[in-house]
């Protein structure tokens, strides 16, 4: 790239202006500098361009942590924008939870957790719930669900997690939720780490006494099979762990992502995966060298939300 390629792009103030749409807004922000607005914007483009390739398969990836916050509506309504969906355990006890009435409070990152442990209630970050918020509705919300599967002419004995999931996504009326919506598209969801949690305790409970088991290699292959049956892929991932290496390891058996954003709050300089940037994939050829991506350092409850309004995911 010569210097004049270099300076191309002049930086332009911003104008703020009353009733201004937010795609105004993000297409004032493509000439400003700075630091992860830049990337945000950037970040729209490449999903624009992967929601509307309509040879590529898409990737939806988050933690379960999110879905105890108010995006759990935004990540619903935007499940129908995408081919898949990799999360973690926690995902399905807090949509489930949510679901069947289940009462999250704002709090505060201060609180004395001596106190609220006496008090019966949990924290998450600045969320709060009463033990019998979650733990009991989980519970009884499965007791329930699967006593109806089990119940069911075309229980199978042998269930992969997607499609477990997906059973109980049937079974839940909530429209805002994860599962149901998933169910309703038929947007498969991946969850390599389904034990780890509320709900993998209570699937753990009830093969003990009925005649039902869990294949977890069953999803790999599927996995698999949508690698190598997908020419392009592209992934939006929204913080690191078991949901992310999972979307990036399977690509990279394909020769990498075509399309790649990935949002987070982690630092590269601890060494975890959660804070290694998309170009770190590119090494491992998880992503490839020509494809389209960014990471964004900011807070997904922040991004998220002008991401999705700026695409109009609704």
């Amino acid at each position: 790239m010569d210097k004049k390629q270099l300076l191309s792009r002049n930086v332009n103030d911003i104008k703020l202006k009353k009733d201004m749409k937010v795609s105004e807004l993000i297409e004032s922000m493509k000439y400003m500098g700075g630091f992860s607005g830049q990337h945000m914007v950037n970040g729209i483009d490449i999903m624009r361009s992967m929601i509307g390739d309509k040879d590529c398969y898409n990737f939806l990836s988050f933690p379960a942590d999110i879905i105890s916050t108010g995006l759990r509506g935004v990540i619903a309504n935007s499940v129908k924008y995408f081919d898949a969906i990799i999360t973690t355990g926690g995902t399905l006890d807090h949509d489930i939870a949510r679901s069947f009435g289940g009462k999250y409070k704002v709090g505060s990152f201060n609180a004395d957790d001596k106190m609220l442990h006496k008090l019966n209630i949990y924290r998450l970050g600045n969320v709060f719930i009463e033990s019998k918020e979650y733990g009991i509705k989980v519970e009884d919300a499965f007791t329930d669900i699967m006593g109806e599967i089990y119940s069911s002419k075309d229980y199978k004995k042998e269930y992969s997690a997607s499609e477990l999931t997906m059973e109980f996504g049937k079974y839940i009326k909530d429209e805002n939720s994860i599962l149901r919506q998933a169910y309703l598209h038929k947007v498969p969801i991946f969850n390599p780490g389904i034990l780890d949690g509320a709900f993998g305790t209570q699937l753990a409970l009830f093969s003990q006494d009925h005649d039902f088991k869990l294949n977890l290699l069953r999803d790999e292959l599927i996995l698999s099979n949508i690698i190598f049956d997908n020419k392009k892929t592209g992934a939006l991932m929204i913080g690191g762990g078991i949901s992310k290496h999972h979307v990036i390891w399977w690509n990279q058996f394909k020769k990498g992502l075509d399309y790649a954003v990935y949002v987070t709050t982690a630092t590269q300089y601890d060494g975890s995966l959660s804070g290694a940037r998309l170009t770190e994939a590119v090494s491992w050829g998880k992503i490839k060298e020509q494809a389209k991506y960014t990471t964004i350092d900011g807070d997904a409850t922040i991004i998220l939300p002008i991401m999705f309004s700026a695409l109009n995911l609704v």
